[in-house]
């Protein structure tokens, strides 16, 4: 450090010197004298003194001769004069000499803090280039054509090249691909440009964020090229890492997505030979011993393939392969739809089960009407797994704001309950309400994990609230995107209807009551015919559940002598009741309604009986085919390659009274329906997807363009696939086809769908 400063100074000293040496002349000027000098006079000293005393010795000699007076004072006048001229000149010199050291003083200081400055400002560039060095940035200055006017230490090295061996290079005479910005960008302004430059090094090329800035100084109109570079070779290399991990990621999606496919559909091949060969054996000749076994064989098939279903559901999920396929939806005909396949269920164990929507619900929304069903069939079928007493009721409401609009399917069972601690647990992958070895019921515990992501991925929610003992309550929030509005004329249309409700199933009837209320009727609810008795009043409609009624109309005739003798008369009847028909209409009901109820019926039950101006006739039910195709039989041809699920379909639609050819490939299919001709036509054709010689689309396109070459009708062509996917739905349809079926079959649902086909 001593020496350090010792350097600095002497640097500084000589520095000031070489300014003092450099600096212009300084002329003193001074004040001319009083009186002109005398020849040979000198003002510097004792020469002009001995003058001036000689004048003044001979005043004093004239003065002693006796001259004249004027004489001898015009001569002391002289002396003193130039003593006085002598002095002054003396004190003039005096302060000349003062100013002059002054003013040197003044200007060494001076030269001296400029010196400081300009080292400091040295030493400041010398820092700032050793920072720029240390954090390895390239910095390069051009000039208007490219030439490199200044580069740092860390350009040279990189290029391999002395830093002063580099002006007057381009670079791209160095093998750098970096251009000069146009005039024209920076006419008025400066600009900043950047780009990413690969530089090529003896260790392979490195990548650089090349940033510059481009001047014209407006005063001499020279142009600059400013550049810093900073080495990002990492980050290039990392991109590049991600880019290809992602692909490999995207490869094994796919890959892991064609595999579930495979496996979906291999595994459901089986389970509908395994499922449907156990409901047909059930219809046959058994003895009690036998129909347990083949009753133990379907629960069984039935609750592995809902295992295998949520593991690839849940497999998809993980694989982030779950993309929602939005498309208009009635939220009105998948409620009811998922309640009446949950009706068996709930049946079997003597628990009611029912469904409301109220009036303002929106006729139809923009969802994945696939992912809905799935997630109100696992909630609504776990209420009726858990609940042994009561029921399960079902509301789907609109909740509006003045930011949100949503549709809120609420799901209310008097089940076991939850405790606070299990209500966030439930919601995780293989959580059970009862985690314990002595749970009554089984199952992986994937149903509510994958209901509640795929809520989410629809952008809505799933949540819960409990009390122990005192049942449970789900409620699925989703967005009413782009709502369609329910008509206004409905929320008064039951204003002239009265009606008392008979049944001991309280979820049912409340149910029906919501219905009835929320259209402007007016409803009273009885568990026993005596509680019923007190409403009659004013009664013009009567809801009996055909559980509390005889084959003989016993209860009714009751009702009618206790007040509701003017009442129209309508059962409730289980789809096990179906055959008691007949004697209900004997019995004087008028007509009836099927559990559980849907709403739209009531209000068609409920107009139509009435003869209301409003009232509309009973639409004939889907799938129940004309007379003609019922006595005959329909003509049907099942292309399926596997022998199993072939021989089950041929089964189930012979016993339902219809003719069936089966034939194993697509290309047999496009024959068989080609080679007929126009005399001969099969009334419904059953496809499978997956087929040697030519699958299931080829087939269907092929029949296609046949009918449009002769101008002939469609030929109604339903599909069978253990593919459950909404994509593969949606794709079938597009390719011509008029219906979906599902494998497993359920040997009841293909007769139906069959035969809806031809009564559509």
């Amino acid at each position: 450090m001593v020496a350090d400063s010792e350097f600095r100074q002497d640097s500084k000293a000589a520095g000031a010197d070489r300014l003092i040496a450099d600096a212009p002349k300084r002329q003193v000027l001074v004040a001319p004298p009083l009186a002109p000098d005398l020849p040979g006079a000198r003002h510097d000293g004792l020469p002009f003194l001995t003058i001036v005393a000689a004048i003044a010795i001979m005043a004093g000699l004239a003065h002693l001769t006796g001259a004249p007076l004027i004489i001898t004072a015009g001569l002391a006048a002289i002396a003193f004069a130039g003593l006085a001229m002598h002095l002054r000149s003396r004190r003039d010199e005096r302060r000349t000499a003062a100013l002059l050291d002054e003013t040197a003083a003044r200007s060494r200081a001076e030269i001296e803090t400029l010196a400081d400055r300009m080292w400091e400002m040295q030493e400041s560039e010398e820092r700032f280039r050793g920072l720029i060095d240390a954090l390895g940035d390239l910095v390069v200055h051009r000039d208007r054509d490219g030439h490199i006017v200044y580069a740092n230490s860390v350009f040279a090295s990189l290029v391999e090249l002395d830093a002063r061996d580099l002006a007057g290079k381009t670079l791209s005479e160095l093998g750098i691909d970096v251009g000069i910005v146009p005039d024209a960008a920076f006419s008025d302004h400066e600009c900043l440009s950047s780009t990413d430059v690969a530089i090529r090094t003896p260790n392979g090329p490195r990548w650089f964020s090349w940033i510059e800035l481009s001047v014209r100084d407006k005063d001499t109109g020279a142009v600059s090229h400013r550049a810093i570079a900073r080495d990002i070779t990492a980050r290039k290399r990392a991109e590049s890492s991600l880019i290809t991990a992602r692909e490999r990621a995207e490869y094994a999606s796919q890959a892991k997505s064609r595999f579930l496919a495979t496996v979906s559909h291999e595994i459901r091949t089986p389970m509908n030979g395994i499922m449907g060969m156990a409901k047909l054996l059930a219809d046959t000749d058994l003895s009690p011993e036998q129909r347990t076994y083949v009753g133990a064989i379907s629960t069984s098939a039935s609750a592995l393939l809902a295992l295998i279903e949520d593991l690839l559901d849940y497999s998809k999920i993980e694989a982030g392969r779950f993309e929602p396929e939005p498309q208009p939806t009635s939220l009105r005909e998948i409620a009811d739809n998922i309640i009446e396949l949950l009706a068996a269920k709930a049946f079997a164990k003597n628990i009611g089960l029912g469904c409301h929507v109220e009036p303002d619900v929106p006729q139809m929304i923009t969802a994945d009407p696939g992912r809905v069903r799935q997630v109100l069939l696992n909630l609504i079928g776990n209420a009726v797994k858990f609940t042994d007493t009561g029921g399960v009721l079902l509301t789907v409401a609109r909740a509006r704001s003045e930011t949100t609009d949503r549709i809120c399917f609420t799901i209310a069972d008097t089940g076991p309950g939850l405790r606070e601690e299990d209500m966030e647990r439930i919601f995780e992958e293989f959580e059970q309400s009862d985690g314990t070895s002595t749970r009554v019921h089984g199952g992986a515990g994937l149903g509510l994990a994958i209901s509640k992501r795929l809520a989410t991925a629809m952008g809505g929610s799933i949540s819960v609230s409990s009390r122990l003992g005192e049942g449970s309550e789900f409620v699925l929030e989703l967005p009413a995107v782009a709502a369609t509005e329910p008509p206004p004329h409905r929320h008064n249309i039951l204003a002239d209807r009265r009606a008392v409700i008979v049944s001991k199933n309280a979820i049912e009837a409340d149910a029906i009551a919501r219905a009835i209320k929320a259209h402007g009727g007016i409803v009273e609810v009885a568990a026993t015919p005596g509680q019923a008795a007190t409403f009659a009043a004013g009664c013009n409609v009567l809801l009996i559940d055909a559980a509390l009624e005889n084959s003989d109309g016993r209860l009714l005739k009751r009702l009618r002598d206790s007040g509701f003798a003017d009442c129209e008369a309508i059962t409730l009847i289980a789809p096990t009741d179906r055959g008691m028909l007949g004697e209900f209409r004997a019995s004087g009901y008028a007509t009836f309604l099927a559990r559980p109820v849907r709403g739209e019926t009531l209000l068609r039950v409920l107009l139509t009986s009435h003869g209301s101006a409003l009232a509309k006739p009973l639409p004939k039910p889907r799938g129940a085919p004309s007379v003609r195709k019922r006595d005959q039989g329909l003509s049907v041809l099942i292309a399926e390659d596997n022998d199993i699920n072939a021989m089950l379909a041929r089964a189930t639609l012979l016993k339902a009274g219809h003719r069936v050819k089966i034939v194993g490939n697509g290309k047999a299919a496009v024959d068989a329906v080609t080679d007929a001709g126009l005399k001969f036509r099969f009334d419904v054709v059953l496809m499978d997807l997956h087929m040697p010689v030519m699958d299931g689309l080829d087939a269907i396109a092929a029949i296609r363009r046949h009918e449009e070459s002769l101008a002939m009708p469609p030929i109604p062509i339903m599909v069978l696939s253990a593919d459950s996917q909404e994509k593969t739905r949606h794709a079938v349809l597009a390719h011509g086809a008029s219906g979906f079926v599902t494998k497993p079959l359920d040997p009841d649902a293909l007769v139906q769908a069959v035969e809806g086909q031809v009564a559509a």
